[in-house]
């Protein structure tokens, strides 16, 4: 059984990190102490590795509650959880279409502005940025 601090450090974690996932219900501890101090086992430890590989592959908390749960459901099958996976690249890609798009923006803005000693009030970027917004609300 580990501390708090000890699984945190296990798990690449700070305490606060373990805390918020306990308050989310991701994990919980295998006992407490007299005192009351949470006590972890290597399962924590394993769902702490799970979470933060979930969370690179850009899944929420939820997103990670929803897994779990199914992994410990007896109806659900991969199919669920396939269907989680195609939902998240789905976001994945539109934002990383944004990404580019606004990427694009910033190419011409950047190509359009010479930098050097040009007075602020003739920036072509905040110019633009500016424009932009009177048009968008305008």
């Amino acid at each position: 059984m580990y501390t708090i601090g000890k699984v945190a450090t296990l798990a690449g974690v700070s305490p606060d990190t373990l805390r918020y996932y306990e308050k989310e219900h991701l994990i919980a501890p295998a006992s407490k102490t007299a005192a009351g101090y949470r006590l972890y086992n290597d399962e924590a430890v394993r769902r702490i590795s799970f979470i933060k590989q979930a969370q690179w592959c850009g899944f929420t908390l939820s997103d990670i509650h929803e897994l779990l749960t199914l992994k410990h459901s007896a109806n659900a099958c991969c199919e669920d959880v396939r269907s989680l996976a195609i939902e998240k690249k789905l976001v994945i890609e539109h934002k990383l279409r944004a990404l580019q798009a606004m990427s694009r923006v910033l190419d011409v803005l950047i190509q359009d502005c010479a930098g050097g000693k040009t007075a602020i009030d003739d920036c072509p970027i905040l110019s633009a940025l500016e424009n932009s917004l009177h048009e968008v609300s305008g």
